[in-house]
């Protein structure tokens, strides 16, 4: 019988669907302690001293201290509340959150509302067994903001919270952790959102210039300091070097580790010694055979994009500035083969004063692809191609083919790509094979589907090789996933048919994220390709219970063989990881 038949239990825990205030009224800071480095005054004499000169000799007592600690709690809390009112002004007059995308009443329905933390905590496995080959931990990342908003929030901000399955000889337990990090843990010590949201909080000249002047008048008073990161590390998951990494790419990555019970451990902010500068990629891609990783980050200035890498240790190699890409761009996703790292400059724009929100559509530009070699000094070989209508929101692989001559890659081409950010609901994602010819200079592309399929995912082991099979959530309910389908690129190599050859549908109600692949044989070069099984988590919202469920990749249904009843909602999110037992002992 298909477990999802079966009905969720009445009972989960869960925050009750309160109504959000824009603008709740602020919490006053906590001052714990203030240090006071002022001695009284030492004089050596051999005299002795007047009463008169006794009264000159500053003398700080302990009600002295404590005057000042208040003072000092009282400035801060009357600053708090004059850059609050400053907030509300422009939340409720100069930019309120008039459009669906960004009205938190909208944003935040359902099982997009946050939850809580939740310490490592039993999960009932209700159908089915899990296998041994799932022993090691599934992690997946999202957005779930501490504070209910007080004006404009997009689905993409919100401070990321790690949900980790830990599973072990046929037992798992759940923990939902925040990752740590300095917005966090400054907003969660002052008791409201203060920093503004990066996709929500810049929607024109004069609500930006509004928002910055009040950042910087806190940054001034020192109430946060920005150069110790903004961010929210709120999208996925990496682990390279022997090291796992919570990653948003508005800030560098905040390295997290597993205690021993399950716990997430969210152990700092990483800049790889220095090396690494203001923010990078939420998806550097790990060459599987070399062990190195390779990373990027994109700027509103030139220049507007920054290719580097990391040796199979995680040491961090020298930037190679890319001076050649013409506007500023929302570069979510890149992709690498054995020897090069292909790049795509979209027809999403930013604008930080311009009219409208930060990123949007710019039609008139003609997309390119842009060509270097993965060990590229500098961008002096660097080759673009234009490629009319791509505008890619994620890659799934890329390899080479023709001797190195041909670049193939494998993505998620966005039609429609002025609703991204804007209408998801009116978006579509078509998964896409685009090949390369670099020494002609020929460019072709076709679908391998016509479903509106996005959070694509395949064996991790063929990464940077031609591979067949991809995994991707049916995205007809943008921007939840409704099933999971299985393609057979296979079946586009002559005739560019349709390469669905496996489909699970939740079922009405059932909703889920991001599907991910785990092998049967994890150390196994010699299995197939689809030998293992997908797991993904999905959410009931009629019951408002949440599960994990595992299937059989290789099966023409993707039969579910697993599943895993949660103690806890899960929110949707974005993007998972599977680290394998041994790797965790690695962190």
């Amino acid at each position: 019988m298909d477990p999802l038949s079966l009905s969720f239990c009445s009972t989960v825990s869960t925050r009750p669907p309160i109504p959000l205030p824009l603008s709740p009224p602020p919490s006053p800071p906590r001052v714990l302690s203030i240090r006071n480095d002022e001695k009284p005054q030492t004089i050596t004499s051999t005299t002795k001293r007047s009463s008169q000169d006794r009264l000159k000799c500053p003398i700080i007592t302990s009600n002295t201290k404590k005057r000042v600690r208040k003072s000092v709690k009282i400035d801060r809390l009357l600053l708090s509340m004059i850059f609050n009112a400053f907030d509300d002004i422009i939340n409720k007059f100069i930019d309120p959150p008039i459009r669906d995308s960004v009205n938190p009443r909208h944003v935040l329905l359902d099982n997009f509302y946050p939850v809580d933390e939740l310490p490592p905590t039993d999960c009932e496995v209700s159908a089915g067994m899990l296998p041994s080959c799932l022993d090691g931990v599934y992690v997946r990342n999202g957005p779930n903001p501490q504070f209910l908003p007080r004006g404009p929030y997009h689905l993409f901000d919100g401070d990321g919270m790690l949900h980790a399955i830990r599973i072990f000889k046929g037992k798992a337990t759940l923990c939902s952790r925040y990752v740590k990090t300095n917005k966090y843990k400054i907003e969660k010590d002052a008791g409201f959102p203060m920093i503004p949201n990066v996709l929500s909080g810049f929607n024109g000249l004069t609500a930006s210039v509004a928002r910055m002047a009040v950042a910087t008048l806190r940054v001034l008073a020192g109430h946060f300091d920005p150069s110790k990161g903004i961010g929210s590390a709120n999208t996925s998951l990496a682990f390279f070097g022997n090291k796992l990494y919570a990653l948003g790419e508005s800030d560098l990555p905040y390295a997290v580790k597993l205690a021993p019970d399950g716990d997430i451990i969210t152990l700092g902010r990483h800049d790889f010694h220095g090396k690494l500068s203001m923010r990078m990629t939420a998806h550097p891609k790990i060459d599987p055979v070399t062990k190195e990783a390779f990373g990027f980050r994109y700027s509103p200035i030139s220049p507007f994009l920054t290719f580097f890498r990391f040796n199979e240790k995680g040491e961090k190699q020298a930037d190679v500035p890319i001076f050649s890409m013409r506007t500023p761009c929302f570069l979510h996703d890149f992709a690498i083969t054995k020897s090069y790292a292909i790049f795509s400059e979209n027809q999403l724009k930013m604008d930080l004063f311009g009219n409208g929100p930060l990123i949007k559509a710019d039609l008139r530009e003609v997309p390119r692809v842009g060509v270097i070699r993965r060990d590229a000094k500098d961008e002096s070989k660097m080759k673009w191609f234009e490629v009319s209508g791509w505008n890619i929101l994620h890659t799934i692989n890329a390899w080479e083919e023709d001797g190195g001559d041909t670049v193939v890659m494998v993505a998620t081409n966005i039609l429609s790509i002025e609703h991204l950010l804007e209408r998801m609901d009116l978006m579509h994602a078509s998964v896409e094979k685009l090949r390369i010819n670099i020494k002609t200079g020929m460019v072709t592309r076709h679908p391998l589907s016509a479903r509106n399929l996005e959070l694509s995912v395949i064996n991790r082991a063929f990464g940077t090789i031609k591979n067949r099979y991809i995994y991707c959530g049916i995205a007809d309910q943008t921007p939840k996933i409704s099933g999971v389908v299985k393609l057979d690129m296979a079946l586009s190599e002559v005739q560019h048919q349709e390469c669905i050859v496996a489909c699970r549908m939740f079922g009405s109600g059932y909703f889920g994220g991001e599907p991910f692949f785990v092998a049967k044989e994890l150390d196994n070069p010699d299995a197939d390709e689809d030998d293992g099984y997908i797991v993904s988590l999905v959410h009931n919202e009629n019951t408002g219970e949440s599960r994990f469920l595992v299937m059989d990749a290789k099966s023409p249904t993707l039969e579910i063989v697993c599943v895993v009843k949660l103690p806890h909602r899960v929110p949707y999110g974005f993007h998972g990881l599977f680290v394998k037992e041994s790797d965790i002992k690695k962190l």
